[in-house]
């Protein structure tokens, strides 16, 4: 009798044991990170997120947006349709004309290639988040001077591409800025103005 009893205690589970492993686990994941937590919520599932909405949080232009997304949904449409940024430009659509380049942790990028879910955890920079009307930044003002923009539906790309290179290459010569900026395109062929705004900003001319 007293083996039975062993035997069924070593199977049981406490109350109070339980309530300490289902609290181990929730602190355990309130510490991982999104994408961790994403990760998690994936392994779980066999490694399939979706098809429904998941909740996700974008960094964008250092503040913290959430929203739920299919995990389908690119990046670009997210900020435009979902977020109201709308200064990455869906132009083409298929990663060719640079129109929707953002800056992920300052690396050009374009989030109409991109899933939502993957920039999760990550810093977002559009155009909206290098300067104001106001207070523009050194590529921004260039263009301005030396007229780069035209239709402005691939300047917003072009902003944000060229400060990252800017960034990375100052003194650049215009055989760099050509090749550096070769993933941006202008259908208006405003590219004279363009190397001239981008020559300046990089010698620090504005």
């Amino acid at each position: 009798m007293s083996e039975r009893h062993d035997s069924s205690g070593a199977a049981s589970v406490s109350r109070r044991g339980f309530l300490k492993g289902v609290g181990a686990g929730t602190a355990a994941t309130a510490l991982l990170s999104p994408v961790a937590l994403r990760e998690a919520q994936a392994a779980a599932n066999g490694g399939v997120l979706g098809p429904d909405e998941i909740p996700i949080t974008l960094r964008i232009n250092g503040r913290n947006r959430q929203l739920r997304v299919e995990p389908r949904v690119t990046l670009l449409d997210a900020l435009r349709n979902r977020l109201d940024v709308t200064g990455p430009k869906k132009v083409c659509d298929r990663g060719t004309c640079g129109a929707c380049t953002v800056l992920v942790d300052g690396q050009p990028a374009y989030s109409c290639s991109m899933l939502a879910v993957e920039a999760e955890g990550r810093a977002i920079t559009t155009v909206e988040g290098l300067g104001t009307p106001e207070r523009m930044n050194a590529v921004q003002k260039a263009f301005v001077k030396h007229d780069a923009q035209q239709c402005g539906f691939c300047t917003p790309g072009f902003v944000t591409a060229a400060t990252a290179f800017v960034r990375k290459n100052p003194n650049a010569s215009p055989d760099e800025i050509c090749k550096g900026l070769g993933g941006n395109l202008c259908r208006c062929g405003t590219y004279a103005g363009m190397l001239l705004a981008v020559a300046d900003a990089a010698k620090g001319r504005v």
